[in-house]
């Protein structure tokens, strides 16, 4: 079941990323797409919050990996860097861990995610709108886009 929805402002993609921290568990996995600006970190800044996350979370660009603590330990993954690149990271230490992880650019690694994981796109729509579809891969994927209302 495909989940759509079209926000107008950040504080509704806050919201958004918030309801689905609270549904989050260890070692779920969540793949961010979209172009530039579209407002993965902005939706990965809200999640970790709704996660209990205190630290400022900003992209890790350049170190690829940056690890919080909160409610559960926080893996926030920006792979854009690995662009044609068969480095390993480790991958099944981070997602199958006890950590929730969130991984920007995540077609450069589709190989190496989990075969079950929960995919979101986030998609410019004119001004501050943006289109945000989440996509289950997996049972546990399904229960957890039934929970986001």
């Amino acid at each position: 079941m495909i989940k759509e929805f079209e926000v107008h402002s950040v504080e509704e993609t806050e919201q958004l990323a918030t309801k689905l921290a609270a549904l989050l568990t260890p070692p779920d996995v969540i793949t961010l797409e979209g172009d530039l600006g579209a407002g993965k970190t902005t939706f990965t800044k809200a999640l970790a919050k709704g996660l209990g996350i205190t630290r400022t979370v900003n992209s890790p660009t350049f170190t690829i990996v940056k690890q919080y603590e909160g409610n559960y330990p926080f893996n926030h993954l920006d792979v854009y860097r690995l662009a044609n690149s068969d480095e390993d990271l480790g991958w099944d230490e981070l997602f199958y861990g006890d950590a929730i992880s969130v991984v920007e650019w995540a077609h450069l690694i589709e190989d190496d995610l989990p075969s079950e994981r929960l995919e979101i796109r986030l998609a410019h729509g004119g001004g501050d709108v943006r289109r945000i579809t989440i996509t289950p891969i997996g049972e546990r994927y399904e229960k957890i886009c039934e929970g986001i209302s």
